[in-house]
């Protein structure tokens, strides 16, 4: 039976103009499973905005991780 990790990465858009200012955080989970002998299942993206002061969307990244061992 197949073993399953699941993480959460949330991601905080840039005030001004478009795209993430960290997606390496979603590229260090990756890596940091694979290197833990997991492979990326499924990832799934929820987008919210923010009306704080910092300003800027937030992106939720669920992704779900199957073991190869």
């Amino acid at each position: 039976m197949p073993h399953y990790v699941v993480l959460q990465v949330i991601l905080k858009e840039k005030l001004l103009g478009t795209g993430s200012g960290n997606l390496t955080a979603v590229e260090k989970a990756i890596n940091d499973q694979a290197a833990k002998g997991y492979r990326l299942h499924t990832i799934t993206t929820a987008s919210s905005g923010s009306k704080g002061l910092g300003g800027g969307d937030r992106i939720q990244a669920t992704m779900v991780f199957e073991s190869l061992r």
